[in-house]
């Protein structure tokens, strides 16, 4: 591995900057490199990967999931149990009477129902509103708070609108518990009603957005917008000292930029489960000076290995097992407790050797390109792309299987369907659309741009690292030759990406999904017209309709619907463009560390870590759970 790391004295610099300048505490049980800067603490809010990963180390819903096991089944959190009325659409769920906030307080019903009303509102317009439709008066909770401050706001009578802004969040309260069917007869007792059954509910419980915050804590921080009338809510609550969290940890330092350090919760109701007394996450930006951090011991696991050379590192993992051939291929046969070994597992039966600790994992999560599909852009001109034809015709045009063999290096299939293929029991994907050059000229021509003629100059929006200049240039070229048009390249800041992707201040921007529970609409509710996570602001209301019948259809009918409604994102439609289907790619020593899952979820749980060997934790790693 030394040829492909060659240890530049800068890159140094920057990892040990990193780490220990300014560092009052001892090296953490735990390191690792989240990859982004977390952004957001607020569960309300929150929507990207690197935001959740930390909140399933400091929050804890109902249910969680376990990455361990092979389903990755929900087991109780806060819960200690749950019951289902017979026709599956009433849930209620019993609270641990030692669950507690790091505070010591206790974790209530009440709670819960406090932090999901502020995810629905649309006063904090988070990306996961939508996700609680699913219960009963939710949608009509929503639409009635949205008609109140659209009203409230082009109100010009009004002389103490302070005082009027919080009748209405009276009256706002008193319409939610008249509409939305959540119940709390006492302190540990939750009943939802559903609209209908979902038959993933458990799994919902369990995501980030149904995670609890302390009631008190955010209703310190939160005023009146008197202009609009909305809820606003001062971020500084979710800072430490001042955040109360209920997980396993909690967070004692957070420094925009530098560093993380979490410790354990002495009120955590299984604290005697957790092997580990404390986590940090350091920001290293340079993707190389990341994987320095690992080599150098800086760090103990790298989230996600995105240098050019990981197809490299990788290939240097198969030659050491070319080299160990007889045993790596004894340890794949072997079965144990009825099943194969985890590809972890076979790892660290093998000889240590450092071009192992790279490893590589099926994830379930799409790399993708967005077409901006309303008519206008946002400096008014006319959006070429609000027409289905040209989308098609520049999804034809993108030789796909190039970027993956050629460029990624690193196994991802070609995407053809926004869904990973086989990855969702019971569901069949579409085929997609082939690479055809030939009839993405025909539709462009159809569309009234002949040879590009007459066409805008096409931006490509992405953020640095990661490879995403390389892909781009790539389609770049393919657009331009076989497309005639002009293209150009716009590379941005991650927080700027996001910053014009809400607000559709771009043509076509990079984009990547990764589910977040095993059913379709995990993918498909991503472009329905009214969903925080549509970025593309695509309003189809076939494509709505389609998802809104599945709902209530029997379980093959349902799976056939969201079938077509994928068909029509991916075979008609195209207000996404697939590109690939993601492999994980991390970096661990899986003789030190256990307790990372290869489930293609990759929900990792670092409340589930264990050093091994370090006189706390277990001297083997925890056993695969079903």
């Amino acid at each position: 591995m030394a040829k492909l790391l060659v240890p530049f004295a800068i890159l140094l610099a920057i990892v040990f900057g990193a780490l220990l300048s300014d560092r009052p505490a001892p090296r953490a049980d735990f390191t690792f490199i989240n990859r982004g800067e977390v952004t957001t603490m607020d569960v309300a809010i929150m929507s990207w990967q690197m935001d959740f990963r930390v909140a399933r180390i400091l929050y804890e819903g109902l249910t969680r999931h376990d990455p361990l096991s092979h389903s990755f089944r929900s087991v109780p959190g806060v819960a200690e149990r749950w019951d289902v009325s017979p026709d599956q659409k009433t849930w209620t769920f019993h609270l641990r009477g030692n669950a507690k906030w790091s505070n010591g307080q206790p974790v209530r019903a009440g709670d819960f129902v406090f932090s999901w009303r502020r995810t629905m509102l649309p006063d904090n317009s988070g990306d996961y509103s939508q996700i609680f439709n699913v219960i009963r008066g939710v949608r009509e909770f929503q639409s009635f708070r949205t008609r109140q401050l659209a009203e409230f706001s082009n109100r010009t009578d009004i002389d103490d609108r302070r005082a009027a802004a919080e009748q209405l969040w009276k009256d706002a309260l008193a319409e939610f518990d008249r509409l939305v069917a959540i119940r709390t007869p006492d302190d540990r007792t939750i009943i939802i009603e559903l609209e209908q059954p979902v038959p993933y509910f458990l799994e919902l419980t369990g995501f980030g957005s149904f995670f609890p915050v302390y009631p008190p804590l955010v209703m310190a921080h939160e005023s009146f917008d008197e202009a609009t009338g909305r809820l606003r809510t001062d971020p500084d609550w979710t800072k430490p000292p001042k955040l109360i969290t209920n997980g396993p940890f909690t967070m004692t330092v957070w420094r925009f930029m530098r560093d993380i350090r979490m410790e354990k919760n002495p009120h955590y109701w299984d604290k005697a489960s957790i092997n580990i007394d404390s986590i940090a996450i350091p920001n290293v930006d340079d993707v190389n000076a990341q994987v320095m951090a690992f080599t150098t011991g800086a760090v103990d696991w790298v989230s996600d290995v995105i240098p050019a050379y990981r197809a490299d590192m990788l290939a240097e993992k198969q030659q050491y097992y070319k080299e160990h051939w007889d045993e790596y291929q004894r340890l794949k046969s072997l079965r144990e407790h009825g099943r194969s070994l985890d590809p972890i597992e076979i790892d660290r039966r093998l000889p240590p050797d450092p071009r192992k600790n790279i490893h590589a994992f099926p994830a379930f999560g799409t790399y993708f390109y967005n077409f901006n599909c309303r008519p206008r852009l946002s400096d008014g001109r006319i959006n070429p792309f609000h027409d289905p034809r040209v989308r098609k015709a520049f999804a034809l045009a993108t030789d796909k299987e190039a970027i993956v063999k050629n460029l990624r290096r690193t196994g991802e299939p070609v995407a053809t369907t926004i869904i990973p293929p086989s990855s969702i029991g019971g569901y069949s994907s579409p085929q997609g659309l082939p690479y055809d050059p030939t009839l993405a000229r025909q539709l462009l021509a159809d569309a009234g741009f002949p040879g590009g003629k007459g066409f805008i100059t096409v931006e490509i929006l992405f953020n640095k690292d990661g490879g995403h200049e390389v892909y781009a240039q790539a389609i770049a070229k393919n657009w331009q030759e076989h497309l005639g048009v002009q293209v150009v390249l716009a590379q941005k800041e991650i927080k700027v990406l996001r910053d014009q992707l809400k607000n559709a201040d771009y043509i076509i921007s990079r984009g990547s999904w990764f589910g977040d529970y095993g059913y379709p609409t995990t993918f498909l509710d991503i472009s329905r017209s009214d969903d925080g996570n549509n970025d593309r602001k695509y309003e189809n209301p076939a494509y709505d309709a389609l998802l809104d019948r599945a709902k209530s259809a029997p379980p093959a009918e349902a799976m056939q619907l969201l079938q077509q409604a994928e068909r029509l994102l991916v075979e008609d439609e195209l207000p996404i463009l697939p590109i690939f289907h993601y492999v994980d790619i991390t970096l661990f020593d899986p003789h030190k560390v256990a307790g990372l899952s290869t489930h293609p979820r990759q929900n990792q749980h670092m409340y589930l870590i264990d050093i091994l060997g370090d006189g706390k934790g277990a001297d083997l790693p925890r056993p695969m759970h079903e």
